[in-house]
């Protein structure tokens, strides 16, 4: 039998991945910038900068109305 198996959706990311490498250490760090993961604060800045990307200005505002406690006035 041929099920299908749903996966979920991957997490909204604030902007791409970081790779890093560690000269000293000679090791590689991935930074993930994922929405649910920055500061409600940043997320605020972002949407009242000066140019915010209009796609990115979206997202924020989906994560804000996601997490409770936060309105958009």
């Amino acid at each position: 039998m041929n099920e299908i198996v749903m996966c979920p959706p991957p997490p909204v990311k604030f902007k791409p991945t970081e790779r890093t490498y560690d000269r000293f250490t000679k090791e590689h760090k991935i930074k993930h910038y994922y929405m649910k993961a920055m500061p409600k604060q940043e997320l605020i800045d972002y949407i009242n900068s000066y140019n915010p990307i209009p796609k990115r200005r979206q997202k924020c505002i989906k994560e804000l109305t996601r997490r409770r406690g936060i309105k958009r006035e």
